[in-house]
């Protein structure tokens, strides 16, 4: 393999504690190395230029059923976008749910080196693999989801954490997933009823359990086996004027808890998608932006991370395993609309939208997300994400960052809106002139999200000794820029290596990288009860037998990266 030296980069890395000083970066067999431990390195000329670690997405919507649902059912999403097989570049196109390949290639292009699928349906993982397996360069892992899960809901009414935590280990084995994810806890199975959860202690029909029991519990079993990541939770009464109680409601669950994994996180919840959660007001009339109380929660409560979710003013596909949402999203914009049950575990939604700035709601959303990144005092525990689609493309992160370092940039943003006045009177933003620095960038795109997932020991920095996973991105911090320089820079990486193979050269893409699929074996102490129940219940509900179920073998995972947990004393 290949040496590399990237010489008199201004390098911006949290893990050393970098804040653009001119450092010279050395490769060597995958891994970060000291410079004096290569002999005979290819030289990359990073005078003038922005060098970081690769980036680490928490959360986005990137492979599996609902994805492709999105893909079929909108055509127009891949009017003019396709672009013919070039080089080793396969053939490619899509806008908001764009194929596999050119996932890969725009996470790529933008310096992303990993990116977790968030909410995997357990009867479809199979399928999720398989698109995981065709997403070139990127190492990826993905997220079942466990909120609606009949076992999960009978374990946790009579407060069987121990079982839970057996039945968690098992599905995570069999699904090959990452960890715990929830959706809309206890209101997607309600929705099979035509009803909803909407706050944390409305019950769940026929389970005798509340919203409030499902997330502590599965807190409490996830801390039980000391995994990786904390449990990532996407709470009741998502986009709904007035829900930012239910947030705050559901941030205190997770008080008094405390982490138990050797993985270095220090967080029990991750709150994803924030942004549509931070909503005021009773009405769309009266709709206004809570982001203060809730990123005050955050700020005084170093137990939880969170993720944007920040809103991009583009044309998207939504999509969610909250299906009552869905739902609820069709009926206001009357687009077609794609709806599913998933058996025992889950169900799904998928719905069109289109944020116009012309759209005095959409405008307050864009607000939101962009006033919890600049209200946060802890980059560290806050991330840059769009719950992509759902709020736009992740293919918009640098003009995001564009929005968080430049008070300019919002400014014209602002002065564009059609209902400016009333915007500004509904939010705080106008008022906010911090500026993000490419430090603060780092750390909530490369060192943050990857110490919440428990990965700090692979990804997010640039110490020797982690993967060789390396940004370079023509923009001089020591030099005047405009606002829009950001945006150009940091959606075109001039190079970029992955775990120490060079896939992108003068922001051209050379190779499809050696791509890994993480997830995580939870080993525990035998537990008959819970074997004997998964085996009633395939064998008297499900569709699919055991022998069908399991993700197995090369042709899913072809190259996997096993993350071991002992759980057994």
């Amino acid at each position: 393999m290949a040496e590399y030296l990237i010489k008199n980069g201004f390098v911006f890395d949290p893990v050393l504690g970098i804040k653009g000083d001119v450092v010279d970066i050395a490769i060597k067999d995958g891994k970060i190395v000291e410079t004096t431990e290569v002999k005979d390195p290819k030289v990359i000329d990073a005078a003038g230029k922005t060098v970081m670690a690769g980036g680490v997405d928490i959360h986005a919507h990137v492979a599996g059923p609902k994805v492709n649902v999105g893909r079929n059912f909108r055509p127009e999403d891949k009017l003019f976008t396709y672009k013919p097989r070039s080089g080793v570049e396969r053939m490619q196109g899509g806008f908001s749910v764009p194929t596999t390949i050119r996932t890969g290639y725009n996470y790529a292009r933008m310096g992303y080196t990993t990116v977790m699928e968030a909410a995997m349906p357990p009867l479809y993982a199979r399928h999720t693999h398989e698109e995981i397996r065709d997403t070139p360069i990127l190492d990826q892992g993905a997220y079942p989801v466990f909120g609606n899960n009949w076992f999960v809901l009978e374990y946790l009414k009579n407060h069987e954490i121990e079982n839970t935590a057996a039945y968690v280990a098992w599905l995570l084995r069999a699904t090959k997933g990452y960890a715990v994810k929830v959706v809309n806890p206890g209101g997607t199975e309600a929705w099979g009823w035509g009803l909803n959860c909407e706050n944390v202690h409305d019950p769940v029909p026929y389970f005798d359990i509340t919203p409030a029991q499902i997330v502590k519990g599965l807190i409490e079993a996830n801390e039980y086996l000391g995994l990786p990541h904390s449990m990532h939770i996407h709470a009741n009464n998502l986009g709904n004027p007035g829900n930012y109680t239910t947030t705050l409601d559901t941030f205190r669950l997770s008080e008094g808890i405390k982490p138990r994994s050797k993985f270095g996180r220090d967080q029990v919840m991750h709150h994803t998608h924030v942004q549509f959660h931070s909503y005021g007001g009773d009405s769309w009339g009266n709709f206004e932006s809570k982001a203060p109380e809730v990123i005050d929660y955050v700020n005084s409560h170093d137990n939880i991370t969170i993720d944007l979710g920040a809103v991009t003013l583009d044309e998207t596909t939504t999509m969610t395993a909250d299906g009552p949402f869905e739902h609820h999203l069709t009926e206001l914009n009357h687009l077609k609309w794609a709806n599913t049950d998933v058996e025992l575990e889950t169900g799904s939604g998928v719905v069109p939208y289109v944020y116009s700035p012309n759209i005095k709601v959409c405008a307050i959303q864009w607000c939101i997300g962009l006033e919890l990144a600049l209200l946060a005092k802890d980059p560290m525990r806050v991330f840059l994400s769009t719950d992509h689609p759902n709020a736009g493309p992740f293919t918009r992160y640098p003009r995001i960052m564009k929005w968080l370092m430049s008070e300019e940039a919002r400014r014209q943003q602002i002065d564009s809106f059609k209902h400016r006045d009333k915007v500004i009177e509904a939010t705080n933003l106008a008022g906010i002139d911090r500026e993000l620095d490419l430090y603060e960038i780092a750390q909530m795109t490369r060192a943050g999200p990857a110490k919440a997932l428990g990965l700090s020991q692979i990804y997010g920095g640039l110490a020797p000794g982690l993967d060789a996973d390396v940004a370079v991105y023509d923009f001089n911090p020591s030099e005047p820029y405009a606002p829009d320089d950001i945006e150009k820079a940091f959606s075109s990486a001039e190079h970029l290596f992955k775990t120490g193979v060079q896939v992108i050269r003068d922001r051209e893409i050379v190779s499809n990288g050696n791509k890994r699929t993480l997830w995580v074996n939870a080993k525990v102490n035998e537990n008959p009860q819970v074997m004997r129940d998964v085996r009633e219940k395939f064998l008297r509900y499900y569709t699919v037998t055991l022998n069908n179920y399991e993700v197995s073998g090369h042709h899913y995972i072809p190259n996997p990266y096993v993350i071991e947990v002992d759980a057994t004393q």
